[in-house]
């Protein structure tokens, strides 16, 4: 599979770059991606809710009024939980949500994610390109080349360069990550993947 070269003003290269048929033309595998989207999003949960129990409240242990006679239930303590201000049943506690996801399942998924992005014809391939200063103006010139000014765009690039994440900080929508940190949910989040030569070269790398 052959993907036509464009550089950041939308125009083509001349060139073409063949795209790996075992990273980006395979049959996806849905459930692989939804195994790995499922383990990011619990990875990001920060799990610090708490509620206090009966045992935890500050509240006077004076029994509330006398055992018999009153024609209500009897009640020991203020810090029941069926008096108002008292412990929660069952409440909340800190906990871990993340979970293990084997390696491979964690590569199909990613590569079912790109295969998907391909064939449906949301891939763009652009030459390798940088910034000489950070500047959210020069990001949004190239959106509007790309025709990407109204959708939610995921740029791939082979190394770090701080000029071009700079550039697209303040932008919503548009999130630029290199290749180690590529992920399928961002993949997925995103309505059109562009990806630096280099960067295809390098994700093929990791995932074949």
């Amino acid at each position: 599979m052959e993907f036509k070269v464009v550089d950041i003003n939308g125009k083509e290269t001349g060139k073409s770059v063949k795209l790996n048929a075992s990273v980006f033309g395979i049959e996806p595998n849905e459930h692989s991606i939804y195994l790995d989207v499922k383990q990011f999003l619990a990875n990001a949960r920060q799990g610090t809710h708490k509620s206090k129990e009966r045992g935890e409240i500050n509240r006077t242990t004076k029994k509330h009024h006398k055992q018999k006679g009153t024609g209500g239930a009897r009640a020991g303590s203020m810090r029941s939980p069926i008096q108002r201000g008292g412990g929660t049943v069952f409440g909340p506690r800190p906990r871990n949500y993340g979970f293990k996801l084997n390696k491979k399942v964690k590569q199909l998924a990613r590569r079912s994610a790109l295969s998907m992005k391909a064939k449906g014809d949301a891939l763009t391939v652009v030459e390798n390109f940088t910034f000489e200063a950070p500047k959210t103006k020069s990001f949004l010139s190239v959106l509007s080349a790309l025709g990407l000014n109204e959708k939610k765009s995921l740029f791939v690039v082979g190394d770090y360069d701080k000029n071009v994440y700079l550039s697209s900080r303040n932008l919503t929508g548009v999130k630029v990550v290199n290749c180690s940190e590529l992920s399928t949910y961002d993949i997925m989040n995103a309505s059109a993947v562009v990806m630096s030569e280099g960067a295809v070269e390098k994700v093929t790398a990791i995932l074949s």
